[in-house]
């Protein structure tokens, strides 16, 4: 016993004795963030514009073409944003395209009735908060699976923008004046909305990379047990995502709704698998498995090309949905094994030393 403790000992002493370990230099800091398994998705990016780039060369390498593709996706990283906080928690919330539209034909059809702009749009976003606060309730409060409950609410959002369109569309004069500038001014060829984009992809990054409680909110996603166990208040947390949820997609109905001039009836739908798909393949890059601002931004562009692409080069319609589809089957695949991976690397607790008691 007492060689061993020698055995400590000395290697205690040499390690006293050894130089620190060198700090990695800036080039192999640069080489380690560019990796392709952590931005993998800006290499099938870059692949994607060379082929459009060499398959549809005069109208696809331009710049008229970049503005194009961010002002055709920033709703579609709006949706995505306004559920990578929830997935963060662990939470679905498959309602999110549903309360864009409700939000979005309750702003059109208050204005078009006379109501004031600004408090015709506190009201839509006073719905998507309410609608956020309901999902939280069942899911939080009444303990129901978040697929099953947001799935259930987004029936009953559907039944209330039947009832006030009656499946007809929202139009008139007065959405052409104030209410179609929210969503329709443009800066320079890029309009607002993509200003809009990036403001919440900014204070999302910010929330969950440099805040206690965005470091909670991944503690929770990867493992809410034992984020419970160790002091975390799950279900806070998790029913503050939800509400948010509410409010952020019920924001980008209401501008989609400016876009699109009116309140449609289906305004929403189209962006639930985009979105879905967005904020997936975003968890594989930068984090290795964890829902992020950043992969999600690099994700609704890539998709965004993509889509951009196949209309440019005259491919079949059905062609835009394909590809999104098969993005989200390999996002998903990714996603599970970058996660397995990451918790089959944990540390496993080290087995009890019988000799750490002996004085040395």
């Amino acid at each position: 016993m007492s060689s061993k403790v020698e055995e400590r000992v000395v290697t205690t002493t040499r390690r006293h004795a050894d130089p620190a370990p060198q700090a990695p230099s800036l080039t192999s800091r640069w080489i380690s963030r560019l990796a392709v398994d952590k931005v993998g998705a800006v290499y099938v990016w870059l692949a994607i514009i060379a082929v459009f780039s060499i398959w549809v060369p005069d109208t696809f390498p331009n710049l008229t073409t970049a503005k194009q593709i961010l002002n055709a996706n920033a709703i579609t990283g709006l949706a995505a944003l306004s559920v990578t906080i929830p997935l963060a928690a662990r939470v679905f919330d498959l309602s999110f395209a549903l309360n864009m539209t409700l939000c979005g034909v309750a702003v059109t059809h208050l204005v078009v009735d006379g109501v004031p702009l600004v408090a015709a749009v506190v009201v839509g976003l006073l719905v998507g908060l309410l609608v956020g606060l309901i999902n939280a309730t069942v899911v939080v409060g009444m303990k129901i699976d978040s697929f099953i409950a947001t799935l259930a609410t987004g029936s009953l959002l559907q039944a209330l923008v039947t009832w006030i369109t009656n499946d007809t569309p929202i139009s008139d004069a007065r959405l052409a004046g104030a209410f179609s500038k929210i969503g329709q001014t443009t800066i320079v060829g890029i309009t607002l909305p993509v200003l809009y984009f990036a403001v919440v992809a900014v204070g999302i990054w910010y929330l969950l990379e440099h805040t206690a409680t965005g470091r909670r909110l991944y503690a929770v996603g990867f493992n809410p047990e034992a984020a419970r166990l160790a002091g975390v208040r799950v279900a806070r947390l998790q029913f503050a995502s939800l509400v948010t949820s509410g409010v952020l997609s019920g924001a980008a109905g209401i501008v989609l709704a400016s876009i699109l001039g009116g309140g449609s009836p289906t305004a929403g739908t189209p962006y639930l698998l985009p979105g879905f798909a967005a904020v997936f393949l975003g968890a594989t890059q930068l984090k290795n498995g964890r829902f992020n601002a950043g992969g999600t931004v690099i994700a609704v562009l890539l998709l965004g090309t993509g889509v951009t692409g196949l209309g440019l080069a005259n491919a079949p319609q059905w062609s835009g949905s394909f590809f999104v589809g098969v993005v989200l089957i390999a996002a998903l695949t990714v996603t599970g094994l970058q996660r397995r991976t990451t918790l089959a690397a944990r540390p496993t607790e080290p087995e009890p030393d019988s000799d750490a008691a002996v004085p040395a």
